[in-house]
């Protein structure tokens, strides 16, 4: 009878992990219908900084659009291309980065920031390659990490509770 009970209790935990998984990748917000993949990097910039616009799994060109920057070709069997900010572009706008692989399209937010002005240079200086694709903790979020954990300790304590629970036949 104790092996059910731990049985149940292993798959309510399973089910409550497979329920949370949906909602962890639905917080990207990019395209997932698309056969390829896309993405800028960073997603905020101010006028006049660079941006990487990456692609993979497109076997033709790419090309890249948007209204703070001038169209861009990745040529086929290339991964990645560059881009600069144009110096109209206003700060606080959240500008759309259109990606066209053949006839599919996948759209990325590019966030605008205040920055330098035109004939100013950086204070700083780049240094090393932006490698890879994602991994960053950009859009790290402590409370939705937090929530997420209380959920899952939460089903994996009702379920501990729940299979140890003695019915009234067992306390006598």
């Amino acid at each position: 009878m104790r092996a059910v009970h731990l049985a149940s209790a292993a798959l309510l935990g399973v089910g409550a992990l497979t329920l949370a998984t949906p909602a962890a990748f639905a917080v990207d917000g990019g395209d997932r219908g698309n056969s390829f993949g896309f993405d800028v990097s960073p997603t905020t910039a101010a006028a006049g900084d660079r941006v990487t616009l990456s692609v993979w799994g497109c076997e033709t060109e790419v090309e890249v659009s948007s209204g703070v920057f001038d169209p861009v070709v990745i040529p086929k069997g290339e991964h990645s291309a560059e881009a600069v900010v144009g110096w109209a572009a206003e700060p606080g706008a959240g500008e759309p980065v259109t990606f066209q692989c053949g006839e599919e399209y996948g759209h990325k937010d590019l966030t605008i920031e205040a920055g330098q002005q035109p004939g100013q240079s950086h204070m700083y200086a780049h240094k090393g390659v932006n490698a890879g694709v994602g991994g960053t903790f950009a859009d790290f979020d402590l409370g939705d990490i937090g929530l997420g954990l209380a959920l899952v300790a939460g089903s994996v304590g009702a379920a501990y509770h729940w299979s140890n629970r003695r019915t009234a036949d067992e306390h006598n």
